[in-house]
């Protein structure tokens, strides 16, 4: 059996967006048959929220959608840089913070939203906005983007499933 493809979501502090994008992908990825092939995690680049559960008004959103955000915030790591075949950063600034680490742009560190309908990379990618100081809405929209990414984030781990084997 060929090694299993690493994501990892990125988001500031790995309590609201990151946490998402990795219980929303772990369902399509459960939903396509292929939990054996994908391996799904999250970080945040700043450390400030290691050890906590997702905030409770992204877990409440998401579950209204039927996702479960287990996930424990932890810092992404150099190790993770070079362990994961992609890495999705949820905004700019968590970007550019992972190609700092990386020390410059890497194929495997992309924006989610470079993963949306008509977007053709990281250039034209829109941000996943930070809902934490901002209402319910803003929890609604993060889980859009990433409903609406993950598609195409599973055709690339199948793209690269398919040079493995």
């Amino acid at each position: 059996m060929p090694e299993r493809v690493k994501v990892l979501f990125v988001c500031m502090g790995n309590i609201c967006r990151s946490p998402t994008g990795e219980g929303v992908f772990r369902r399509f990825v459960e939903n396509a048959g292929l939990e054996d092939a994908i391996l799904v995690d999250s970080a945040g680049t700043i450390d400030y929220h290691v050890g906590n559960p997702p905030d409770h008004r992204m877990r409440e959103a998401a579950s209204r959608r039927g996702y479960q955000l287990t996930s424990c915030a932890r810092q992404v790591t150099l190790m993770d840089i070079d362990d994961f075949d992609l890495i999705v950063a949820m905004d700019l600034d968590n970007l550019l913070e992972l190609q700092t680490l990386a020390k410059g742009p890497r194929g495997n560190i992309r924006m989610l939203g470079s993963y949306l309908e008509g977007v053709a990379g990281n250039a034209d990618a829109r941000s996943v906005p930070d809902p934490y100081y901002g209402g319910a809405q803003g929890f609604e929209e993060v889980l859009d983007m990433i409903e609406a990414a993950c598609p195409r984030i599973l055709d690339h781990c199948r793209e690269l499933l398919q040079t493995r084997s």
